[in-house]
C-alpha cells in the first residue's frame, strides 16, 4: 500500500484510521514569543505537556491520525512537534510545507524569483520541494501536503504567486494540497478557477473551511470540480453554529457528496492570537472548540440527521486514505 509521511516517519495510508484533516498543535509567532511571551506567558514545558495531554485524550476517542497545516505564517516548529509526537505514540501527525498569507509573499521571497530583483528561478518551489524530498530543516521529517491561502482580499499578487509554486511542487511531486479558503467571499471558485489553469489535480485538492458556508450551491459546485470539501471549523461557532454546520453537511451527504468531504475543527492545543488568553478566550468565546467536539456532539448529531454510518467511515477514514494514497 501507498504510504504517507509523519512526524514519526512513513505510515501505510491504511494505517491512518481516524484522521482529522485540519488541526493545530501549536499556532504562534516565534517573534512574538520570544520578545513579549518568554518570562510572562509564555511556558515551553508546560505548553508541550498540554499539548500531550490533549493529542493522547484525543487518541483515545479513537482518532489514529491528525493533518496539521501549520507552514511559514503559522509557526511551525518541527522539533517541539516531534517532542510531542514521540509522547503519543497512537497518533500519527501529518504535517506541512507552503506559506500562509492573505496579501503578499514574506519579505524573504518579495525581491527573489522570476521577473523580481533578482531575477533567478522561484525559491518557493525549491524550499517547499525540499521540505517534502529531504525533510524540513534538520529534522528529518519530511512534508506530506502543501498548504495555501486565499482570504477575503482573493488572489492578490502575492497570494497568486504562491498558489502558482503550490501547484508546480504538486505537479512534480504528487503531494495533495490543502487550501485556507474564505468561504464568505467564495474564495473557493477562484482557487478552483486558478488550479485548473495550473493543472492541478482537483481531486488531490481539500478546499478548507469550506464548511463556514451553508450556501448548498456553492458547495456543491467546488465539489463537483473533484475537490474535497472541508468541513473543518466545528466548534467555531462563531463563523457557523454546529447545528447548521451539521445540517448542511447531512444535506450534502443526502445528495451523494459524502465521497467529497472531510471533517475537523481547526482547533489547536494552544494558539497566542491572545496572548497568554488562549484558555480563556475559549471558554468565553468558543468553549465547543475543541479536539474532541467532533467525536462528543457532532457525529451522534449526524447520526440523528439520517447521515449513516458508512458515510461518517467515509468522511473520516475513507477520504483522508485516498486523499494520501
Amino acid at each position: 500500500m501507498p504510504a504517507v509521511e509523519t512526524v514519526r516517519g512513513p505510515v501505510d495510508v491504511d494505517d491512518l484510521g481516524q484522521t482529522l484533516m485540519h488541526e493545530h498543535v501549536f499556532v504562534l509567532s516565534p517573534e512574538h514569543i520570544d520578545n513579549y511571551g518568554r518570562g510572562a506567558w509564555w511556558d515551553e514545558e508546560h505548553r508541550v505537556a498540554d499539548a500531550i495531554t490533549k493529542l493522547r485524550a484525543l487518541a483515545a476517542k479513537g482518532v489514529g491520525t491528525i493533518v496539521d497545516p501549520t507552514v511559514w505564517g503559522l509557526g511551525r516548529y518541527i522539533p517541539r512537534i516531534q517532542r510531542i509526537a514521540a509522547e503519543v505514540p497512537d497518533l500519527n501527525i501529518i504535517v506541512a510545507t507552503g506559506l500562509y498569507s492573505f496579501d503578499d509573499v514574506p519579505f524573504q521571497y518579495l525581491h527573489r524569483g522570476p521577473g523580481q530583483l533578482l531575477d533567478v528561478p522561484e525559491p518557493m518551489v525549491l524550499d517547499f520541494m525540499r521540505d517534502i524530498t529531504e525533510g524540513i530543516a534538520d529534522t528529518g521529517v519530511k512534508a506530506a501536503f502543501l498548504k495555501c491561502a486565499v482570504e477575503e482580499r482573493g488572489l492578490t499578487p502575492g497570494v497568486e504567486r504562491i498558489c502558482r509554486a503550490v501547484a508546480q511542487v504538486h505537479g512534480m511531486t504528487g503531494v495533495p494540497i490543502t487550501v485556507h479558503t474564505n468561504a464568505f467571499t467564495e474564495a473557493g471558485l477562484a482557487t478552483v478557477d486558478l488550479f485548473a489553469k495550473t493543472d492541478v489535480d482537483m481531486t488531490k485538492v481539500v478546499l478548507g473551511h469550506s464548511g463556514d458556508s451553508n450556501d448548498l450551491d456553492y458547495l456543491m459546485r467546488l465539489a463537483d470540480t473533484g475537490a474535497t470539501l472541508g468541513m473543518d471549523r466545528f466548534g467555531l461557532d462563531v463563523f457557523n453554529p454546529t447545528a447548521a454546520r451539521v445540517d448542511t453537511i447531512a444535506s450534502l451527504c443526502a445528495r451523494g457528496y459524502a465521497d467529497r468531504i472531510v471533517l475537523s475543527h481547526d482547533s489547536a492545543c494552544f494558539m497566542d492570537y491572545f496572548g497568554g488568553a488562549w484558555d480563556l478566550a475559549l471558554a468565553q468565546a468558543a468553549p465547543n472548540w475543541h479536539f474532541g467536539h467532533i467525536h462528543d456532539d457532532v457525529l451522534p448529531a449526524l447520526r440523528e440527521k439520517g447521515v449513516t454510518d458508512d458515510q461518517i467511515h467515509q468522511m473520516l477514514v475513507d477520504n483522508p486514505r485516498r486523499h494520501f494514497s
